[in-house]
């Protein structure tokens, strides 16, 4: 395992991810707020600009299986919601004890397939007060390429780089030039963990199940892989791997054999071939119960584990890198630091770093 460049964001990894509300620590300068609300999953991220990034001030994360159901109704079913709005609850009341100056909500995979996701995001902003947003699968690669660009090789020619969620799974074709990364090319599969568990259930603790699922995964790669030659690319050399998720992230903290998930430990760091290709044959050979008992997986994601691990594997072994950079870092940090970017402009301080294209239009989900 190599580390490479470093990263610009301090650790914002605590017990469930959901740090205990003390007295609000007094913040230097303005302070912005970034929410994701996912398939799986809704995060927040308060930050103050810092250097070229920003500086964490406060972070949220809770599984809220959104997404639960989806896969066979269309449609996101009262339970799921009523999770998602008491998360959100949280994070509004987290953000009255640390005023913002701005803030950008967005939704995902499952308010992008649900009949009834608007509604929901109607509701969601009664609720809440968060105006969400939903964005483009386009839109999902080009933010996971903002908040990674730090960690890509400036004497690279491609990257890949792939975002295994709870009900898809984004990838996104980097052309890597003069330390400006450009989105070459991008795919949304209808895959994530979340659909995978549905699918497949038990199964896919079974040997035959989960390479059936990879099986699935492969198949729906090949696409990609023929209008990018992505495979011919790598054995040319020059190609990384970058993957930026919970799965990915939990296969490089069994690789270190940490015994709770410390993210500076991980961001950041490369896993080779083997060393991937073995913290997956260990989770596999876990089973439920030791899925459960293990540091960096645990009882609330014993369900998605295995499922994401078979996307992970369908991508490696369709595109072999020697390789995979780990990425402890995804939507929220892109639109932190768009919205940092952004207030720079305003005060006419920004440097000219690399800023990817992104379609930040409004969308007004609660007009009548």
């Amino acid at each position: 395992m190599t580390p490479v460049q470093a990263a610009p964001f301090p650790d914002t990894s605590a017990p469930c991810n959901e740090p205990r509300l003390g007295p609000p620590r007094r913040i230097p300068g303005p302070a912005f707020a970034a929410l994701d609300l996912g398939t799986n999953n809704c995060r927040m991220l308060v930050g103050t600009p810092h250097g070229s990034g920003f500086r964490v001030v406060d972070s949220f994360s809770r599984i809220v299986r959104l997404g639960e159901g989806l896969h066979s109704t269309g449609r996101l079913s009262p339970d799921a919601m009523d999770r998602a709005i008491i998360a959100l609850q949280a994070c509004a009341a987290r953000l009255v004890r640390r005023p913002v100056r701005q803030v950008r909500a967005i939704a995902t995979e499952a308010c992008r397939r649900a009949a009834n996701g608007p509604e929901f995001l109607c509701r969601v902003k009664q609720e809440t007060g968060f105006d969400f947003g939903i964005i483009t699968s386009r839109e999902e690669a080009e933010l996971a390429l903002e908040s990674c660009a730090p960690l890509l090789p400036i004497d690279g020619r491609r990257a890949l780089l792939f975002d295994i969620g709870g009900g898809s799974t984004e990838l996104a074709w980097i052309r890597l030039a003069h330390g400006r990364p450009e989105l070459i090319g991008y795919d949304s599969l209808p895959v994530g963990v979340v659909t995978l568990a549905e699918r497949w259930g038990d199964a896919g603790f079974d040997p035959n199940g989960f390479e059936a699922m990879v099986t699935d995964v492969q198949k729906r790669l090949l696409a990609f892989e023929r209008v990018h030659c992505i495979a011919h690319e790598i054995r040319d050399g020059g190609v990384r791997l970058l993957g930026t998720s919970g799965t990915v992230t939990t296969l490089a903290g069994v690789a270190l054999n940490l015994d709770r998930y410390r993210r500076p430990a991980v961001d950041g760091i490369e896993l080779n071939a083997r060393e991937a290709a073995d913290a997956l044959a260990h989770l596999r050979a876990l089973g439920r119960e030791g899925l459960i008992q293990h540091p960096c997986v645990g009882a609330d994601r014993v369900e998605f584990v295995l499922p994401g691990c078979a996307v992970f594997a369908a991508i490696t072994r369709m595109w072999p890198a020697p390789h995979v950079i780990v990425a402890d870092r995804g939507l929220r940090e892109g639109l932190l630091l768009r919205l940092i970017r952004a207030h720079r402009l305003r005060q006419g301080r920004y440097d000219g770093r690399y800023d990817g294209r992104y379609d930040g239009r409004r969308r007004d989900y609660c007009r009548p």
